[in-house]
Order: C-alpha cells, then structure tokens, then sequence
C-alpha cells in the first residue's frame, strides 16, 4: 500500500522561526515522515531559506504572501489550499483558526481537513476590533466546516463545545530535552549556568513583556533576566518597553535551535506571562528542562502546569517580582518545583506519544 499523503498548512512553515505552530510542525512533521507518512509543509517566501525544498525529510512548498499584519495569513493560506487542492493528498491538517474561510477549498476537492484552533484568537490584545470580528466568526465557521476540530487544551475544547456544541480532537505539544546542549549563547551574553531567568515569548501585548520587564524593577539581587523574542509590526510596542529597561534585563532577539535550547538548559528559572492560548511550546519545554516556572495565572496555564509552579497574576508587577524573590529565597522550594514540572512534562508531554495521536487522526481522515 502506498502511504498517506499529508498537507500541512496555515504556519509560516519549517524550519520553524516565529511561534507555536512553527515548532508543531518542525517537531511533528519529520516524526510523521519517519513514520512513513509522506508530508508536506507549505512555506512562506520570505520565512524560508531560498531554495530549500526538502527537510528532515518533509517536502517543503514555498509561496510567496502578503507581508502586511492582516494579510500575510490568509493570502499565504489562500495560495496554499489552492495548490494542495490539485493534488492528491489524503488529509490535511490546517492551523489557525482564522484560516477556517479556505479550509472548504480542500474539503471540496475531497481532502479531509483537520483544523487546528489554537487559542481563543479574537481574546487577544493586539488585535482591533475589526480582527477581533474576523477571528469570532472564524470561530464559528470552524465549528461547522472542517472534518475535525483540534485544541491543544482542554480549557479550548471546552469553549467549543459550550459555545458551539462541537466536539474536539484534544491533542497537545511535546517536548524533546536536550541534554547536552552546549554553553555558546551564554559566553556569548555573559551568563551564567543556573544564573540567570528566562523569558520567551513573541512580544506581543498579550504576552505581556512589557509588564515583565516592569516587573523585574522590583526583584533584587544582580541576576540578569534574559527576554528572548521580536514581533513583527510590533516595533512601537518593543520599544516601549526596552528603552529605559533596568540594566539587568538582556534583549538578544529572538533565538532559535541550539541557542534557544542552551538558555531553557542552564535558566535558574522561566517566566511564562501569556494571557491568551491553550498549551504553549515555551512552557512545556521550560517544563521538560528541569526549569521552576513562574506562570501567569489563568485556566490554560494552570492546566499545563497543575501544582509544579509558581503562580502570579500579570497585571499585579507586585505579584511576579514576589515570585521571582521566593526563587531566589527559597532555593529548595525552588528546586522541588522544578523537579516536578520536569516529571509532569516526561509524563504528559511526549512527541511520541504526540506523533502517536496525529498518525492516528490523519488515518481516520483518510478513511472518511
């Protein structure tokens, strides 16, 4: 029998630079393809090494977009589903759910579509009012035209089911552990191993890095607190929050692969501030390394997490710079809860077992 043929569609493709859907695909996609999958990734021109069009083996399909704020996502996802359209895959996997418009593009040339929802995107702060209304009614046209539904997080399923009497497919992210990562990035940065916290986030207002940095005013003691990110046509808002930031905070930019992994490796401890999401790739790894995470409290962190944190409230500076002297006070507390977000992220959060359950699903999209 031949393998299935898989069209996974809506990131800005692999390697993966920007975000969550990113490192889902970058982690999923070869795993698929080990596994005898025959998978494709649609890319963005301008987020892919020229030329590249095979990796880790997955065929890569690079078209060009619209690089503006509101249009780099469905102009891009639009020429995708076109192109997958006139071929023969199996299934397909679409992210994001604003891109729930195109997915009847593929359905009607009879590719089954699994959607994945993310988050609930129209809570989320940087965009207007005139996103927040696309991204409501994207909502509600997910429910009703893909094959099947993916959240990431219970709280997420639980949206749609309430709000939309649909049920989901409730599959999370994983995390792979280096465990000999290497030094480079802090030689390079002037860290030190267990000596410094650790952010990482796209800055973006509802991740709140600006109430991070405003936050470690208030912490004492001279460790550095390492904010890796950017953000696309976010240049104002970044600025915002770096000029005149306390001198101790280190802004490298936004760092991927082996660097990213050496600072998850060697942090004293991670700070997750997000406000809006289901599982987040940064905090289950955070978690994977060994690290006492520092989270924002809300229902998806909470879930992710469970006892093995700390907790603070983002809009309360107070709250987080309280968190953060309690890991410097209370090393042992400290070390206690690091070691269990370490065991809770082995026990829950495994690629495999991931790879596992997306296999599964597209070979039940084939047979419909």
């Amino acid at each position: 029998m031949r393998p299935l043929r898989i069209a996974l569609i809506g990131s800005r493709g692999i390697p993966a630079r920007y975000g969550g859907y990113e490192t889902l695909l970058e982690e999923l996609a070869p795993r698929l393809a080990t596994a005898g999958l025959e998978v494709t990734v649609y890319c963005r021109s301008h987020m892919t090494p020229r030329h590249l069009n095979e990796y880790r083996g997955v065929r890569l399909v690079v078209l060009p977009t619209l690089r503006t704020k509101h249009l780099d996502t469905p102009a891009h996802t639009l020429l995708s589903c076109l192109h997958a359209a006139e071929r023969p895959f199996d299934a397909a996997l679409v992210v994001n759910s604003a891109n729930a418009l195109f997915v009847p593009l593929l359905e009607g040339a009879g590719i089954p579509v699994a959607l994945h929802v993310d988050g609930i995107e129209k809570r989320r702060a940087k965009w207007g009012a005139l996103g927040r209304a696309v991204y409501a009614l994207s909502e509600r046209l997910a429910s009703r035209v893909a094959t099947v539904i993916v959240s990431d997080a219970e709280v997420i399923a639980s949206h749609y089911e309430q709000r939309y009497a649909v049920a989901t497919t409730n599959i999370t992210y994983g995390v792979d552990v280096d465990t000999d990562p290497g030094t480079a990035v802090l030689d390079d940065l002037g860290l030190e191993s267990g000596g410094f916290f650790l952010y990482v986030s796209r800055f973006e207002k509802e991740n709140n890095p600006h109430r991070v940095a405003e936050a470690y005013r208030d912490v004492p003691g001279d460790l550095p607190l390492v904010m890796v990110g950017s953000a696309p046509y976010a240049r104002a808002f970044i600025n915002s929050f770096k000029t005149n930031a306390d001198p101790r905070v280190v802004f490298p930019g936004a760092l991927y692969d082996e660097p990213y992994r050496q600072l998850q490796h060697h942090a004293l401890a991670y700070i997750h501030a997000t406000d809006v999401g289901g599982t987040h790739p940064a905090l289950v790894e955070a978690m994977g390394y060994g690290n006492c995470v520092v989270v924002n409290d809300n229902p998806e962190n909470r879930e992710v997490v469970g006892e093995a944190g700390l907790y603070f409230k983002a809009a309360d500076s107070g709250s987080l710079a309280r968190a953060l002297t309690k890991v410097l006070d209370e090393p042992a507390t400290a070390g206690r809860l690091a070691n269990a977000a370490a065991s809770r992220a082995a026990t829950r959060y495994s690629w495999d077992t991931i790879t596992d359950q997306y296999f599964e699903l597209f070979r039940r999209l084939a047979g419909s």
